[in-house]
């Protein structure tokens, strides 16, 4: 693809781009090498992507592809809702949740894969905690506790689940027969 920014993906013929990275799976490691090796003597290739790859294991064992939130990229966003917060500290409460409520269901769309729930809900804590100091500093006698903080949190801003399904479910094909093709 000339001009794409998948340029500089291009590898050999018959190699896959996927298995040029590090190589964290157990059985591939050898003790003189430590915990991580490199297959080529290259440096890892940068995606462009919003999620970090790794390998991992599920509960029963088996490998599983990894994905979770770049730590940089969520500290980047909850540095803008914090500031945004500031800016909309005099609104009206309601106003506040909505906007918020917004910006929560936008990071949960992209974000909220299997396996990567703790980073979506601590980024759900995280505005959330934001969201009160911009509350508390509306007045030098505040009445806010976090008794009220956690029902308005429960009240405006959705909860972290993940909203994406499995691989398997999700490529799952259904045919009729034995064809692959119907």
């Amino acid at each position: 693809m000339p001009g794409s920014m998948w340029r500089e993906l291009e590898t050999e013929p018959g190699t896959c781009p996927w298995s040029l990275g590090w190589d964290n799976r157990p059985g591939n490691r050898r003790k003189h090498e430590g915990p991580r090796t490199y297959r080529q003597e290259k440096p890892p290739r940068q995606f462009p992507t919003l999620l970090t790859h790794m390998c991992g294991k599920t509960r029963t064992g088996r490998f599983w592809l990894k994905r979770k939130t770049i730590s940089k990229r969520m500290r980047a966003k909850l540095a803008e809702v914090k500031d945004q917060l500031k800016r909309r500290r005099h609104q009206p409460i309601p106003e506040q949740g909505r906007w918020l409520a917004s910006v929560v269901r936008g990071h949960l769309a992209y974000y909220a894969v299997p396996g990567n729930t703790d980073a979506v809900a601590a980024f759900r804590t995280q505005a959330t905690r934001h969201w009160y100091k911009a509350l508390r500093r509306r007045s030098q006698r505040t009445r806010l506790s976090w008794t009220r903080m956690n029902r308005l949190a429960t009240r405006w801003i959705p909860p972290a689940r993940v909203t994406h399904p499995y691989p398997n479910v999700r490529f799952d094909a259904r045919t009729r027969g034995r064809s692959p093709v119907r």
